[in-house]
């Protein structure tokens, strides 16, 4: 893990609240609010600068162009939503780039598990009830990947704490 638990340590709060905000958004409207994608932007524009050496601190605003111009293509296709294509791009300058197949392997797991979770909740009508206006409940074969996006995001931050 090349992400140190100081460096996590800075974003896990503010980053933290912002992915629960975007899970939530995408399971109740299957919108990911651009909002929420500047929000995040901005809390590695504030506290990156405090969390890594300078050099590092632009080097990960790369990773954001990167996945800013996969996610456009890949949404484009039609294989992802504009929004998550966006969310995963504001992700990016969070994660280091030598962290690439870990984070891919988490977000695998975390994709598998929020799929899992999302279609049995979906499916007991206590929940259901609760949360009659969600409109992931009724989305089809369409999934909200915030759901998935927000809890590899999560889970890396908690990982480079513990492990970093």
């Amino acid at each position: 893990m090349d992400t140190t638990a100081a460096q996590a340590a800075w974003f896990l709060l503010p980053a933290g609240l912002i992915a629960i905000w975007v899970a939530w958004s995408d399971m109740k409207f299957m919108l990911i609010r651009n909002q929420s994608v500047l929000a995040l932007m901005a809390t590695y524009l504030v506290l990156g600068p405090l969390a890594f050496p300078l050099d590092e601190y632009l080097w990960r605003w790369s990773h954001f162009a990167v996945l800013l111009m996969a996610g456009y293509i890949a949404s484009s296709a039609g294989l992802v939503g504009a929004g998550d294509a966006k969310f995963a791009a504001a992700m990016a300058p969070l994660i280091a780039a030598d962290d690439l197949v870990l984070i891919l392997m988490l977000f695998a797991t975390v994709l598998l598990g929020a799929f899992a979770t999302h279609r049995l909740f979906r499916a007991i009508p206590a929940v259901r009830r609760r949360t009659p206006d969600w409109r992931s409940w009724d989305a089809g074969s369409d999934f909200p990947m915030g759901l998935a996006l927000s809890g590899t995001l999560l889970f890396y931050l908690v990982l480079a704490m513990v492990l970093g």
